[in-house]
């Protein structure tokens, strides 16, 4: 005989708890990727740096030491110093705050924007739609640099005309990303039930659009950061970033560089820094996209398959 269907009530609790399973599954499998997890490890150790730089610095960063100018690295001076006799490590450690704070804040305000936009041209219709997505074409056809020349020449390089500068120019990507995900899920038979409940849009995107569509757009979030902090780097090293006495590593690069030929750790250790930076984020980015990727399962061992079948 066939089996009746289950009440309502079981399969509403049991919606949320096959949520939670994949997620915690992609959380397993995340952490069995080696390469993600070594550089989920850097930026953390960077983090903690970042936020500790009052602390460890050996030296103030702005503190000219006249009678050791241009050192190389040595125990006293573990990165060396630069033509003003200034402590590179302890510049070093406090440009993370800089860069890496510059990084995560732009990815968030691009990605509240991105969600937005990108929310509004989904469910807003067909008209809606034309409007927002012709107005983020546009955007999106200008060149992120020059953009972001212009808009720093006219605001001014702070810290926070530097966020909202990148953000603003960083959320077209993530709203044609979000748009997307919104159009397909909405055919989904879930969100058509809700619909024929009386569910309004708001309680849509909330409950169900945005849930099911995170996995893509935080693996988009994580790789636009490294993507900030190159920018912020760039318009560092042409004289447009934030002002002294901050230095992000783009500025440290950018005043080494004069003296690269007789003191080449003045950029070699603020490059390797973006740089090891930003491949770190690159790895999480791609153990998160290859964690939340419904498919993978597909990839796991016979056993493991057979053993989750157990009861």
């Amino acid at each position: 005989m066939r089996e009746a269907a289950p009440p309502a009530a079981q399969l509403e609790l049991r919606a949320p708890l096959l949520y939670r399973s994949l997620w915690v599954d992609a959380l397993r499998r995340f952490s069995r990727n080696r390469i993600a997890m070594l550089g989920l490890g850097f930026v953390l150790l960077v983090a903690v740096l970042a936020l500790l730089a009052p602390v460890i610095d050996r030296y103030d960063p702005s503190f000219q030491q006249y009678s050791a100018i241009n050192q190389g690295p040595s125990w006293d001076h573990w990165f060396g110093t630069d033509a003003l006799g200034r402590d590179q490590w302890s510049r070093v450690v406090h440009g993370a705050r800089i860069s890496l704070g510059i990084g995560l804040l732009t990815t968030v305000v691009a990605l509240s924007i991105g969600l937005t936009v990108g929310l509004a041209a989904a469910l807003g219709g067909r008209s809606v739609d034309n409007v927002v997505m012709r107005g983020t074409d546009v955007a999106y056809a200008f060149p992120e640099l020059l953009m972001l020349i212009l808009i720093i020449s006219v605001v001014g390089s702070s810290f926070v005309m530097m966020v909202i500068a990148i953000g603003i120019v960083s959320w077209p990507t993530l709203a044609r990303l979000v748009r997307g995900q919104s159009l397909s899920l909405q055919e989904r038979d879930f969100v058509l039930a809700a619909r024929a409940t009386g569910a309004g849009r708001v309680h849509v995107a909330t409950t169900h659009l945005l849930p099911n569509a995170l996995g893509p757009v935080m693996v988009a979030a994580v790789f636009a950061i490294p993507l900030a902090i190159f920018a912020e780097a760039a318009l560092a090293f042409i004289g447009l970033g934030i002002p002294p006495p901050a230095a992000g590593w783009g500025r440290l690069v950018a005043d080494g560089y004069v003296g690269v030929r007789s003191s080449p750790h003045l950029v070699l250790f603020p490059t390797l820094a973006i740089a090891l930076t930003m491949v770190s984020f690159t790895f999480i980015g791609d153990g998160l996209r290859d964690a939340l990727d419904p498919r993978a399962s597909r990839n796991q061992p016979a056993k493991e398959r057979i053993s989750r079948r157990r009861p």
